[in-house]
């Protein structure tokens, strides 16, 4: 029987990136399903009263360094973008957007999005730049800006935030396997082993 992970992830998270380059790779490993749960990092916070380790300087400045050593580890490299932490309020409702519509649009802008702010340092609070960015990867920008003010996708954002937290999930990444949770992007080996029994 095929297994699968629920990723529960949000842009702004340097965290999520770096498990965002390895989740698809163990996927392919243990032939298990990735459950796609974009969620507003920002609304879990509020509700379960956790903060983002960056607003508590000598944790934000070991976290820096030690991302930066996984970063290392996985073969890739990780870039603080201009504005960080970011409000991602719009790309996460693109992200449902995009998810509601069509898979393949939805992997193709989580990619762009994730590797944009990681990699590139793109701005994105830059609305110029960020119209540029989407028209690079072929998306149009005036069909994403009616996309993210439709209350459809407004609404499935807060009720998606709402249910991983009713999940148990107070931060990103979280990857839940048959109702145990995995938080963090230093538990991909506890995500990899729980998907292989």
């Amino acid at each position: 029987m095929t297994k699968s992970v629920d990723f529960y992830f949000d842009f702004g998270s340097p965290a999520t990136f770096l498990a965002y380059t390895q989740i698809g790779k163990i996927a392919e490993r243990t032939g298990a399903e990735i459950n796609w749960k974009p969620m507003l990092l920002g609304g879990v916070f509020k509700a379960t009263g956790n903060a983002s380790p960056v607003l508590i300087p000598a944790k934000g400045r070991w976290m820096g360094r030690d991302l930066s050593r996984w970063a290392k580890h996985y073969g890739t490299e990780i870039r603080y973008p201009a504005g960080f932490p970011l409000n991602t309020l719009p790309l996460m409702r693109g992200a449902i957007g995009y998810l509601r519509e069509d898979e393949a649009q939805f992997h193709k802008y989580v990619s762009m999005i994730f590797h944009a702010i990681w990699h590139n340092e793109v701005d994105v609070r830059d609305q110029d730049r960020f119209g540029a960015l989407l028209v690079e990867h072929g998306f149009d920008p005036g069909a994403f800006l009616m996309m993210i003010a439709d209350q459809e996708v407004k609404d499935d954002l807060m009720k998606r935030t709402e249910e991983a937290v009713e999940n148990g999930i107070f931060g990103a990444p979280s990857f839940m396997i048959d109702g145990v949770l995995h938080f963090g992007q230093d538990r991909l080996d506890w995500v990899e082993r729980a998907l292989q029994d």
